[in-house]
């Protein structure tokens, strides 16, 4: 089978690890890009990919590039690929339009264009024409246009692939999988030892830990991509790809557990680390974490995201206090790490970060911060309260 180019989106910050994911994968070229990375490799690895990657939100299979500064050419570029190859006349499609261009207004004009070049196409050639369907197409087309450059790629995921097929039941603003799976990497988290959320929520965290941990792929529960239309879908390949990286999960020696204060909260992470097949690997208990302490020997590996007060009706002060003095309390030997939009509120942690990293959580801008937590003297030495004009 040839090789051919592949493009896997990400959210900012995460290109790094995305690449290294591809690497390990034993992908081919491996170029960074801003929210997204490059690589090439042959029909197996693509269907690789999608089960596999934990960062990627898509995986696009460009097939053609032209340049268009008016909608004449947009039409014309888009009619020099023989569609006939991707689709059928009695098949449906749709368009997905993303514009960074001073020559085309709006992706729902771009996506009409577009649409109007494949069907006319089809009508000349067969008298019959193919359908729009936005929500179970045959075939997912993304148009990409930067100043004059139309970039034209099969969508080789569909849904998002966040959307992993295990999280059936979900609290107030949920954080995205590929987000959780993207801290979790950059945290260092591999299965090395004992894993604690102690605001878990519905329990993403939990599970992309697990799966981790266990080398479990990512989309392994998902009912769908959308490369299982297309006119070369090889059923046998696939299974033959699923089969050998279900031969390279792992066993995991720690415990991986969940906190949180709302029974309804608890019961949704139990349900969706069920649905998951990780219930042997995970623990979900109903405690606030502000009454809780380490319980386990060694070193702890803590990754949460506390609500901020767009979610929930709390004391914003008080409440990043009590994680600050939950943690220098009761927790030594502890990484602990977590997500916040509410940049303001870090400075009533009391602790000083050891790291900072930018993210985005949806539009928000975000801050992952890691606060190490010592054993004995250590602690006392290194976990310098901060100034009250410190912070962000």
């Amino acid at each position: 089978m040839e090789n051919f180019k592949m493009i896997a989106k990400t959210f900012f910050g995460f290109e790094e690890i995305l690449a290294k994911e591809l690497r390990q994968l034993g992908a081919q070229e491996v170029e960074q890009g801003v929210r997204m990375v490059s690589f090439k490799g042959d029909k197996g690895f693509m269907y690789k990919a999608n089960l596999s990657l934990r960062t990627a939100l898509k995986v696009l299979k460009p097939i053609y590039s032209f340049r268009a500064n008016n909608e004449a050419a947009l039409y014309k570029g888009i009619s020099s690929v023989n569609w006939s190859k991707y689709l059928n006349a009695n098949q449906t499609f749709v368009i997905d339009a993303t514009v960074h261009s001073d020559h085309f207004n709006h992706s729902e004009f771009v996506s009409q264009k577009c649409k109007d070049a494949i069907v006319d196409q089809f009508r000349e050639r067969t008298g019959q024409r193919p359908s729009i369907d936005k929500a179970f197409p045959d075939l997912r087309i993304n148009i990409h246009i930067g100043k004059d450059q139309v970039s034209v790629a099969l969508d080789t995921s569909g849904n998002s692939l966040h959307q992993r097929g295990y999280r059936t039941a979900t609290n107030i603003a949920p954080i995205n999988e590929v987000l959780a799976a993207g801290i979790l990497l950059l945290s260092g988290w591999e299965g090395q030892g004992h894993f604690l959320d102690p605001m878990c929520g519905s329990g993403t965290f939990l599970a992309e830990a697990a799966m981790i941990a266990c080398n479990i792929p990512a989309n392994i529960n998902r009912k769908e991509f959308a490369f299982e239309k297309w006119k070369d879908w090889d059923n046998d390949l696939f299974d033959q790809i699923m089969d050998s990286l279900l031969k390279k999960v792992k066993e995991f020696h720690y415990t991986i557990t969940g906190y949180d204060k709302a029974p309804s909260a608890v019961q949704k992470a139990k349900d969706n680390i069920k649905n998951a097949n990780l219930d042997e690997y995970v623990k979900v208990a109903e405690e606030n974490f502000f009454d809780t302490e380490k319980t386990t020997e060694g070193k702890l590996h803590m990754v949460f995201n506390p609500p901020y007060d767009e979610r929930l009706d709390i004391h914003m002060e008080e409440f990043y206090k009590n994680i600050g003095d939950t943690l220098k309390k009761n927790y030594p030997g502890t990484n602990a790490w977590f997500i916040t939009a509410n940049l303001d509120a870090l400075k009533f942690v009391g602790l000083k970060p050891s790291r900072k990293i930018k993210l985005f959580n949806a539009s928000l801008e975000a801050r992952l911060v890691k606060y190490e937590m010592y054993e004995g003297s250590k602690r006392t030495k290194f976990q310098s309260p901060l100034t009250p004009e410190g912070g962000m």
